[in-house]
């Protein structure tokens, strides 16, 4: 692991939550992105060297959508990033953490994710993330 490369924190209302975050990290948001995969719309905060996302979902259905219903909005997952996520997630597979899906995908902000279950990682949802190869 190189760094934590963002924390995601799921929102119910991208607009409302975009304007917290500015008045609150006293910067604006750099980029806002749709990632159908997993159907959510993200907004990019920098802070020093480490990003925050804000998720909302695009529908009823996502993991994000679920999430909010289940638990209220808050810190969804810590990123940290790696240097190839294929090769990352093999490793963490073999030392016993459970991986989410069995390979990495396209993700946010040009980037290559997967996801270590919860129930591995003592309740915290890990994404690994690389740039995409």
């Amino acid at each position: 692991m190189k760094s934590i490369e963002h924390i995601g924190i799921a929102v119910e209302d991208l607009d409302e939550a975009e304007k917290r975050f500015e008045a609150l990290l006293g910067v604006s948001s750099y980029k806002r992105e749709v990632v159908e995969s997993e159907g959510v719309i993200t907004s990019f905060f920098r802070v020093g060297d480490v990003k925050i996302e804000l998720l909302s979902s695009l529908d009823r259905q996502s993991a994000i959508a679920k999430f909010l219903e289940k638990r209220g909005e808050g810190i969804h997952h810590i990123a940290f990033g790696v240097k190839n996520s294929a090769q990352s997630l093999k490793e963490k597979v073999e030392a016993g953490f459970i991986p989410i899906s069995a390979e990495p995908k396209a993700g946010a902000d040009n980037k290559e994710i997967a996801f270590l279950h919860p129930k591995s990682t003592h309740g915290v949802l890990v994404e690994l993330c690389s740039d995409q190869q």
